[in-house]
């Protein structure tokens, strides 16, 4: 067993390694991936692209997407991946913001990506499509005829994600490139695996349920890959598809959100019994409140395997262990090491332990980021070398954080604080709830009231019994302020594949022609 860390030397050394899982018991060799992250780098030089360009990607979880990050990450370019399920001029706004000089589309998306390319004006030689694509060159051209050896004057380049957008376009979180040596950033990226105590190499095997467009999911994936670990890599995610890639592949850590826990947890229980997961050692969870009755459950299913940390696009954060949790539900833990949390009132000044204020992040030193373009927007959430992404927080006593919402989700009615994501919380601990939104809706004397939309759980009738019974659950478990005023049903949350919620979608209309506060 070799004790190297790092993708392109494992590649190397062990070529026969195996590095994806996929679909119909596909495998992907080190060997295979090295190959051909190699001939992309060669393929986009010889298009004319040199260290600082861009690439921009719409493309499902598969063996394209990470093999452009291999190829970005050693050849010193920006790889944006976009969320598939914008449309075309959304995705054209990115593609130009991003100033890719390189397409790379997907004929599952084809539609959008042509409407995208056309809007963009990218010259025709540089759009490129998995599958087809009109006006598009076939990806295999990118990498045809191209050498699959390392190539020469390697330095390392950065993921370039873009932010949800949750007021306004979205915005790139860029890092200015490093110029180090691939490797040696290789071997220094399992900061946070070493934190969460999983070894490189060993017998780990990551499941990547969510989509690679995705900031953590793609960090955790090619982490995954430097350290050795086999990646499971799904194109869609179901809770039971999800179960059974664990007993087939002896899966041992994955990164989730708390939206996919409540998805497992809804299954019967003869279901979640059918399945071997006694593998798993660090299933890693983050991206959004995770209510504590949902974590109690599902760490009375899976055993103490379940981590959370707090971190952002941006930056970050903190980390809590099962045990440390279990002592203090609801925290997402202390700062990791290099790392400080702040809690700021309105003026920036501290606020007093236990009390509710906006969360500071220490920025990332070298790994420090700027909003592409906006410098406005980079200066107007800093504060003496902190940054802030709008949470609203508390730290007790032991300096662990406690998060409350996201700033701008906060309801004021009748000038009192309210947090949807504690209204949330109780409504998903209803049986009869599958999804659960809360924001504030106008009031003329309140300034807010509290709406909350309800996805009921499959079988469920929604109408007025059901809100009813909702109404009865949440008075033993909140108080009467917090209370929703009104419930709407939906067939299906707007949420995309790695549990963000677009709550904009449902708040929006309610609020059109009126100005909100938040």
């Amino acid at each position: 067993m070799t004790d190297t860390v790092g993708f392109w030397k494992l590649a190397e050394e062990d070529p026969a390694r195996t590095a994806l899982l996929l679909a119909d018991d596909v495998e992907v060799t080190y060997r295979e991936l090295y190959e051909q992250s190699n001939q992309l780098v060669h393929g986009l030089r010889a298009l004319g692209l040199s260290t600082g360009d861009g690439v921009a990607t719409v493309l499902p979880n598969g063996v394209e997407t990470l093999a452009l990050y291999f190829a970005a990450t050693q050849a010193g370019l920006h790889l944006t991946p976009i969320n598939h399920h914008l449309v075309g001029p959304e995705i054209a706004y990115i593609v130009d913001d991003c100033e890719a000089s390189v397409f790379v589309g997907h004929e599952r998306f084809g539609d959008e990506c042509a409407r995208a390319a056309d809007e963009f004006g990218l010259d025709a030689d540089h759009r490129f499509a998995v599958g087809d694509v009109a006006g598009h060159r076939r990806f295999a051209d990118l990498a045809a005829g191209q050498p699959g050896d390392r190539p020469d004057d390697r330095s390392a380049g950065a993921a370039m994600h873009y932010t949800s957008g949750t007021t306004g376009r979205p915005k790139g979180v860029r890092r200015p490139l490093s110029g180090a040596d691939p490797d040696q950033v290789a071997a220094a990226g399992g900061f946070l695996f070493h934190l969460f105590g999983i070894p490189p190499h060993d017998d780990n095997v990551h499941l990547c349920g969510s989509p690679l467009y995705h900031t953590a999911v793609l960090a955790f994936a090619a982490t995954s890959l430097h350290m050795g670990h086999p990646v499971v890599l799904m194109d869609k995610w179901t809770p039971e598809a999800m179960l059974e890639a664990i007993e087939a592949h002896r899966v041992t850590h994955s990164h989730m959100v708390p939206t996919q826990f409540h998805r497992l947890l809804a299954l019967p229980e003869e279901v979640r019994d059918r399945y071997d997961v006694s593998s798993l050692r660090t299933m890693i969870h983050a991206a959004a409140p995770c209510p504590v009755e949902i974590k109690h459950r599902m760490l009375d299913w899976w055993g103490p395997v379940v981590y959370e940390y707090y971190a952002a696009t941006e930056g970050g954060g903190t980390l809590v262990t099962p045990e440390q949790w279990l002592e203090r539900p609801g925290t997402v833990g202390l700062p990791w090491p290099n790392s400080e949390i702040r809690v700021l009132d309105d003026g920036g000044a501290d606020v007093p332990t236990g009390e509710v204020g906006t969360v500071y992040l220490k920025l990332p030193g070298r790994g420090d980021f700027e909003y592409f373009k906006d410098q406005g927007k980079t200066q107007e959430n800093r504060r003496e070398g902190f940054f802030t992404v709008g949470d609203a927080g508390y730290l007790d006593d032991d300096g662990y954080l406690f998060l409350c919402d996201r700033k701008s989700d906060m309801i004021i009615s009748g000038g009192v604080n309210i947090y949807p994501a504690e209204i949330e919380a109780a409504l998903l601990t209803h049986s009869s709830v599958g999804d659960a939104a809360v924001f504030g809706i106008p009031h003329d004397d309140w300034g807010e009231e509290i709406k909350a939309v309800i996805e009921a759980a499959p079988g469920t009738e929604p109408g007025d019994a059901l809100v009813r019974d909702l109404m009865a659950h949440c008075r033993d478990r909140l108080a009467k302020f917090k209370l929703p005023k009104s419930v709407d049903f939906v067939e299906e949350m707007p949420r995309d594949p790695n549990g963000k919620l677009y709550k904009r979608k449902l708040r929006d209309p309610y609020w059109e022609g009126r100005d909100r506060a938040i």
